[in-house]
């Protein structure tokens, strides 16, 4: 792998590579843009194939950041961790001190959080070595877990992608076919169940789908029957790249809206939808519940005033279908186009003011 070339292509800012022999660390955080402000993004633990599909993770996912807190009017720019190892057996306390250490070493350029492998508790171990570290346990004037945020988040934007494709944001009736139950998916469910949508589940953990179907009612059915299954709604909550080559053809839902990152497997399957007149909610648009709730923090963290901008996710999904509906882009295109516009419209002006002669203070100065 071409290290430079493949941050010159996206125009990364910074790639950086943790080590700690005695704790097992392997981690890798990756900084794509930090033009509206510090860079947000959670701290991914997996078990990757190789060290080059962590490092491709790693981009792909902070560049994801980007955008979505970009979208979201967020003050902050887009990052993220992968740390390389089984969550399940190779964590401990050693690893996550050394792991804040190496974020405290950034001096406030990443902050990281909570995201697929990892826990509060595991963000509760980073907090003992940095500050610049979210969804630690409310004890420590936190927000918590932010799974429970990204799902309203969610549920706000299939609302809205409900009201494109059938005229009416009501879910009373739908049929939702949910991949992956996980935290966030299982919040989600509670909120389509309330509503009165009937529920089709799986998920590689039974355990994860008998919890489901006991408290919600939901049909279960095996994982790889469930982007073909007759429904209204596909919400992929799972592990990314779900609409690719092979489901195309399956899909029989008119609306894609689900939690999960990276949906698309490439830009074209994005086209494909839209083509097909299948209304999409970009990923990284409809799932920044959780990150507006963490954001909250860093200005001492005020629930009611958190959620109040999650709903609004309802209103982000709404502007990026309507652009899409009017300009004729795909919608994950509209999504990329607002993103992209909010950060070079702060560039320019950066550039603009530093060339006539101005100067900026820090964050840190300008309390100072």
């Amino acid at each position: 792998m071409e290290l430079f070339a493949a941050l010159e292509r996206d125009d990364y800012e910074e790639l950086l590579f943790c080590q700690d022999k005695a704790s097992g660390l392997k981690a890798i955080i990756a900084i794509h843009d930090t033009t509206l402000g510090p860079a947000l993004g959670g701290t991914r633990m997996w078990t990757y194939a190789s060290e080059e599909e962590a490092i491709i993770d790693a981009l792909r996912l902070a560049k994801g950041m980007t955008y979505k807190n970009a979208v979201s009017g967020l003050n902050l720019g887009g990052g993220k961790t992968v740390i390389i190892g089984d969550p399940k057996k190779d964590k401990n306390e050693a690893m996550f001190r050394a792991f804040g250490r190496y974020i405290q070493g950034l001096n406030g350029r990443y902050i990281t959080a909570e995201d697929v492998g990892t826990t509060e508790e595991d963000m509760n171990i980073i907090y003992e070595e940095t500050d610049y570290v979210t969804g630690t346990s409310p004890s420590y004037g936190s927000s918590g877990n932010p799974s429970p945020a990204t799902a309203y988040g969610v549920y706000q934007g299939m609302k809205a992608a409900a009201k494109a494709a059938f005229g009416t944001d009501s879910l009373e009736g739908r049929t939702v076919a949910v991949q992956g139950v996980g935290n966030v998916a299982f919040s989600l469910c509670k909120h389509l169940y309330e509503e009165g949508a009937q529920l089709i589940v799986t998920d590689i953990n039974k355990e994860a789908v008998r919890r489901t179907v006991e408290t919600y009612g939901a049909k279960a059915v095996d994982p790889a029957d469930i982007i073909s299954v007759d429904c209204d709604i596909y919400a992929p909550c799972a592990l990314g790249a779900t609409i690719n080559d092979d489901s195309l053809p399956l899909i029989k839902a008119k609306v894609i809206a689900g939690a999960a990152n990276n949906q698309l497997k490439e830009p074209r399957h994005g086209d494909a939808l839209h083509g097909l007149g299948i209304v999409y909610a970009p990923d990284y648009v409809i799932n920044a519940g959780g990150v507006i709730n963490i954001a909250d923090e860093l200005n001492g963290y005020n629930k009611e005033r958190a959620y109040k901008q999650v709903a609004k996710i309802y209103d982000s999904i709404t502007r990026v279908l309507e652009i899409s509906r009017t300009s004729g882009l795909p919608s994950y295109a509209a999504a990329d186009h607002l993103a992209q516009e909010r950060i070079s419209m702060l560039k320019n002006s950066r550039s603009t003011f530093l060339r006539d002669g101005h100067h900026t203070l820090s964050r840190r100065q300008l309390r100072g």
